[in-house]
């Protein structure tokens, strides 16, 4: 099985395809830890903004696509967009692993990602809402964030996604493709 996992999108039409054409066109589905469609306030507005041509290409997509509400995300998008917008977590099973995503926003510290894991036993805890990312195991749980592929906060400035597979999480810059983090099973 093939996971894409992406988040912090903001309405970057441009920046969603990079990260699609790349590395979730072959995905088995695609996971989105919030931050859809809109900016938000406190974020630049990017040259590709345009959430309604994102929610044509999400809707779009050939594989199953599940996205977890993030702080900017609003009823509204929810009219356009085709998959639900479920809130606070969104659950997977896949290759025997517990998924579980949430945008970040509400369970903001390590200590309380890690109490929420282990509470619903997740195998993988996915978040968002940091732009930049993270991957690294504590405890039973791998903890991964994406980063954005738009509006990173990385150090290094570089756009981010990460794909999910039988053996191995990556993350990857989205303009090189080059493996920025790998965690083996």
């Amino acid at each position: 099985m093939k996971i894409g996992v992406i988040s912090d999108t903001h309405g970057c039409r441009d920046h969603w395809a990079k990260a699609y054409d790349k590395f979730f066109k072959d995905a088995d589905l695609i996971i989105h830890s919030g931050d859809v469609l809109y900016h938000g306030p406190r974020n630049p507005m990017l040259e590709d903004y345009n959430p309604a041509e994102l929610a044509e290409k999400i809707n779009g997509c050939s594989q199953p696509v599940l996205i977890c509400k993030g702080n900017c995300d609003s009823e509204v998008d929810q009219l356009v967009l085709n998959t639900p917008i479920q809130s606070p977590y969104v659950h997977a099973f896949a290759d025997g692993r517990h998924i579980v995503a949430t945008h970040g926003h509400m369970v903001e510290s390590d200590e309380a990602k890690e109490a929420m894991a282990a509470a619903i036993k997740a195998d993988i805890f996915i978040s968002g809402h940091v732009h930049y990312t993270v991957l690294e195991k504590r405890g039973n749980t791998v903890f991964l964030n994406p980063g954005s592929p738009s509006l990173s906060k990385r150090e290094d400035g570089r756009q981010t996604c990460a794909v999910i597979s039988d053996v191995d999480i990556k993350v990857y810059d989205v303009n090189t493709a080059e493996v920025l983090a790998e965690f083996k099973f």
